[in-house]
């Protein structure tokens, strides 16, 4: 799918958070992305999957975390313990 196929979609699908994503992409102001892997970005697999190639074609980093709810709370539990 080309950019502008993509785009078209985008905006049909009234998605603007995602074009806002590549538009800043696109002007070097996204530099990496954090997506939980198996959330993804989008619920469509197939959109989801062109819409990373792109932003990875832009230059952007995809890091994947982990969804664990364990790996939260203790980045919340670290930071409590800095509070006190």
């Amino acid at each position: 799918m080309t950019r502008e196929e993509l785009m078209a979609v985008l905006e049909k699908k009234r998605m603007t958070e995602i074009i806002e994503l590549i538009e800043d992409a696109e002007k070097g102001e996204l530099e990496e992305l954090e997506l939980v892997e198996s959330l993804g970005l989008l619920m469509d697999q197939e959109l989801n999957r062109e819409v990373i190639q792109l932003l990875e074609s832009l230059g952007v980093s995809i890091i994947y975390v982990s969804g664990d709810e364990e790996d939260f709370e203790d980045e919340d539990g670290d930071e409590d313990e800095n509070d006190q």
